[in-house]
C-alpha cells in the first residue's frame, strides 16, 4: 500500500524511529477490535472508523492508521494495538 521509498522516509512521531507496514492479518485484528468497540487511540478516545492499513511503531504498541491511502502520523490518533 505504501511505496517502499516512502516507507523508508516515514518515522514514528513519538520515537522518530522507522515504521513498518502492518500485515493484512494485523489489519484484520485491529478492525475486529474497532468493530467490537474495544479500540482506543492514544488520547483514549474510542476508534470508530476501520482502517485500510497501518504503520506500526518500533515497539509495536501503536498503529498509525491508513485511510483512503493516506497515513495519519499524528501521535494522539495512533491506535493502541489490541
Amino acid at each position: 500500500m505504501i511505496s517502499p521509498s516512502l516507507l523508508k522516509r516515514l518515522r514514528c512521531p513519538v520515537t522518530h524511529a522507522p515504521l513498518r507496514e502492518l500485515a493484512s492479518e494485523e489489519v484484520h485484528t485491529v478492525n475486529a477490535a474497532i468493530s467490537r468497540g474495544e479500540a482506543r487511540d492514544s488520547a483514549d478516545a474510542k476508534v470508530e472508523l476501520e482502517i485500510q492499513g497501518g504503520l506500526v511503531s518500533p515497539t509495536g504498541d501503536l498503529v498509525y492508521p491508513i485511510r483512503n491511502g493516506i497515513p495519519t502520523l499524528v501521535a494522539d490518533e495512533a491506535i493502541r494495538r489490541p
